[in-house]
């Protein structure tokens, strides 16, 4: 019995070559109809190929790498404004502690002429002249007493260092016209000294018109002689002196009057006939320069200038500060978002 089940199996697969051969196009389109619905199933991301999710972590990896960078160099930046900071203020109290000293000259035709106090002792004032353009004639019988053109004043006092010791000045004015190189030639004479040497003191003060206008002379002369300074001149010289006014301002806006001098000294060849044990003394006065010479100190730290600096300083404290913190805002909605696309991806493929 199986030869007829083989024999109708066969005619249906002649049937069947047949109907192909009659309609070959119906069978053609049924395998692209298959091709095209295989073709059309949607391949999760990781079959497509790993370009495009490489791309997109390699930009989320660099731009991450950036901000990191970015915000380290605000740290730094951060780190150099405070330590500016604590420099700006350390200068600022350093100058406070040390003001620099400023020098000023102002140029005058007149001084207020000073006044010269002499400590004559046993000495005596032989001539006092004014004299200018530095010329002083030839002496006219030197150790003989000669005119006194000079404004002059006595007076006693005590000592301001002993309290006891009673003290003689004679109190000269000073040379004021320094246009015309004014100068004060003075001559005393010592007739006889039990000293070795012989010197004559004198004291140098910044107004002589102070002194005459004063009601208690002794204390003004005291209170000079406790302030200035004393020098000297010897005898059988001719001693130039050339002062020069310095003006310092204290802290309290008082100011101080002070001296400065440039001597010179000459030999006096004495040409008297008859040999003589009395000593001359020779003494001039003049003003160097028209220049008074102002000493103050200033405080070079300028507050303003400081608080400034400070605003700038704490300006970029504040935007660094506010650009660090969106840096890190970024950073962590970056990380977020690709942890996301992570999880979407992880969940379409399983």
């Amino acid at each position: 019995m199986p030869k007829p089940e083989v024999s109708a199996s066969y005619q249906e697969l002649s049937e069947d070559v047949e109907r192909v051969s009659e309609n070959p196009t119906e069978e053609t389109e049924g395998e692209m109809e298959v091709h095209e619905d295989s073709s059309s199933v949607i391949l999760p991301d990781g079959e497509l190929g790993t370009t495009t999710p490489s791309l997109r972590f390699s930009k989320t990896c660099l731009k991450n790498v950036f901000s990191v960078i970015l915000l380290f160099i605000y740290l730094l930046l951060m780190a150099v404004a405070v330590f500016l900071v604590y420099q700006t203020i350390s200068d600022f109290r350093e100058k406070l502690k040390h003001p620099v000293m400023s020098v000023t000259y102002k140029e005058v035709s007149l001084y207020d002429a000073p006044g010269i106090a002499f400590y004559p002792g046993k000495a005596r004032l032989l001539s006092c002249k004014h004299h200018y353009y530095d010329h002083i004639p030839p002496l006219i019988n030197p150790g003989q007493p000669g005119d006194i053109e000079c404004t002059t004043q006595r007076i006693n006092y005590t000592d301001p260092f002993t309290n006891q010791t009673m003290k003689y000045a004679l109190i000269v004015q000073g040379p004021r016209d320094v246009k015309k190189r004014e100068l004060v030639f003075l001559q005393f004479h010592l007739n006889e000294t039990d000293q070795d040497f012989s010197a004559i003191d004198y004291l140098l003060f910044s107004s002589f018109q102070e002194f005459v206008s004063s009601p208690e002379k002794a204390k003004f002369m005291k209170d000079c002689e406790s302030s200035y300074s004393s020098w000297k001149f010897s005898g059988g010289f001719r001693t130039w002196v050339k002062m020069s006014l310095v003006k310092t301002k204290e802290e309290d806006g008082s100011e101080t009057v002070e001296f400065k001098q440039e001597t010179s000294v000459v030999n006096y060849i004495d040409q008297r006939t008859k040999p003589r044990s009395d000593q001359l003394f020779f003494v001039v006065f003049e003003w160097k320069d028209p220049f008074i010479q102002t000493v103050q100190d200033i405080i070079t730290a300028n507050p303003w200038n400081m608080i400034a600096l400070l605003c700038g300083i704490f300006l970029a404290l504040f935007k660094a500060a506010d650009f660090a913190k969106l840096s890190v805002k970024w950073m962590i909605k970056i990380r977020r978002r690709h942890l996301k696309r992570t999880r979407q991806v992880t969940n379409h493929i399983s």
